[in-house]
């Protein structure tokens, strides 16, 4: 089989996930040095994640019908580093909610279709997928603590022109980026036949715990890494462990998608999500933090791998990008707001150490529900 190239692909994936790793995770540390509560921290962490659940869905729908993948693409980059800007010029809480629901509605679409036009030319080598990914780990590795040491000596501005920079640079590498043809759309009718099949119904659950953990440990992390003391330097330093963690994993993620299915691999992570959010929480100094996030990888990215792959395997023909982004929508959309606000309720009331022990209980439900599409006969579908 010919080997596909795909020179576009590594240099976008580094960008986005460089400019996602100077923006996103500072975001509540910037919220908290405004003076906001832990309740309306909580409220603008959930917004994003929420409007993904609307916004990538209904981008891969319009970019799946119109045939429109790359102008789509252009256009969520293009709305995403412009709106970054103008949020770092907001510090009322009432201002901020809609800007940050206007950026959230251009930036979540964006890696649904990098990654829907990723798999679609792959063809027949879809393994391939984990060491193109893979860029976007190294890009987050290496951003975040370079930001994160630039705003410990000035201000949490840098923090949004670096992500405008790295989004610009990626606009101009997206620009090089192919059609991938015209495609035969499955009629809607059909399509909602397949999305509302137990399979996915099963899947889109457990997507959806995992979200919540997920985003109860991304964006308390700081805080709570914040009150035991820890720099901004160091806050940026558990990123790039973080992303060391991942390069195995994506690295061979053609090897481990082969080995086992999307069910086993998916369990697995949300086990090692339990383990990681329990050890947040009885850790004492911001230096254990450091070994800890060495899980990020058997978490975040073993999940993602599987869930990418199984929707790109079951959806019906044509609508490729609508399923990314369901998926994406599940997991980083409703599942990661309702883990933000209700992180935001706890870290307020109860503290951060419950929260994270919260996370950990989350995720062995999702255990539970693995265990569960096994029982009733799913095993070829997850």
């Amino acid at each position: 089989m010919r080997h596909v190239s795909l020179p576009w692909a590594p240099p976008l994936y580094f960008l986005y996930y460089a400019a996602a790793a100077t923006l996103l995770p500072f975001l509540t540390i910037y919220y908290q040095d405004l003076g906001l509560t832990g309740t309306q921290i909580g409220f603008l962490a959930s917004l994003p994640p929420l409007l993904s659940l609307v916004s990538a869905p209904v981008w891969g729908i319009v970019s799946d019908t119109l045939k429109q993948r790359k102008l789509s693409l252009l256009i969520a980059i293009s709305g995403a580093t412009l709106l970054a800007l103008a949020l770092s010029a907001i510090q009322a809480f009432a201002s901020l909610i809609p800007a940050v629901m206007l950026f959230s509605f251009f930036f979540s679409p964006i890696m649904p279709l990098v990654d829907t036009t990723t798999m679609s030319l792959l063809g027949g080598q879809k393994e391939r997928y984990g060491r193109l990914r893979l860029w976007g780990a190294v890009g987050w590795g290496v951003a975040a603590p370079v930001v994160g040491w630039l705003i410990e000596r000035d201000s949490a501005t840098w923090s949004f022109w670096a992500y405008a920079a790295l989004m610009g640079l990626g606009l101009l590498i997206a620009l090089r980026v192919p059609e991938t043809g015209q495609i035969e759309v499955t009629p809607l009718a059909n399509h909602r036949v397949s999305l509302a099949s137990p399979r996915w119904l099963l899947f889109l659950i457990i997507a959806f715990l995992g979200g919540m953990s997920l985003s109860m440990i991304s964006n308390y992390l700081f805080v709570f890494l914040r009150q035991l003391g820890a720099d901004e330097f160091s806050l940026g330093l558990t990123l790039t462990v973080a992303t060391l963690s991942e390069l195995p994993i994506l690295f061979f993620s053609n090897h481990l998608l082969r080995r086992w299915n999307e069910r086993q691999l998916t369990g697995t992570a949300l086990l090692f999500f339990a383990l990681r959010a329990l050890a947040y929480s009885l850790i004492g100094i911001p230096g254990w933090a450091l070994l800890i996030q060495l899980l990020h990888g058997p978490t975040f990215s073993l999940m993602w791998i599987a869930g990418v792959s199984y929707a790109d395997r079951i959806a019906p023909v044509g609508l490729e990008a609508t399923a990314q982004g369901l998926f994406s929508g599940v997991m980083l959309g409703i599942g990661s707001a309702v883990g933000a606000f209700l992180g935001g309720l706890l870290y307020e009331h109860v503290g951060l150490v419950t929260m994270f022990r919260l996370a950990a209980l989350l995720s062995l439900v999702g255990v539970g529900f693995v265990l569960m599409i096994k029982k009733h006969g799913y095993e070829r579908d997850v």
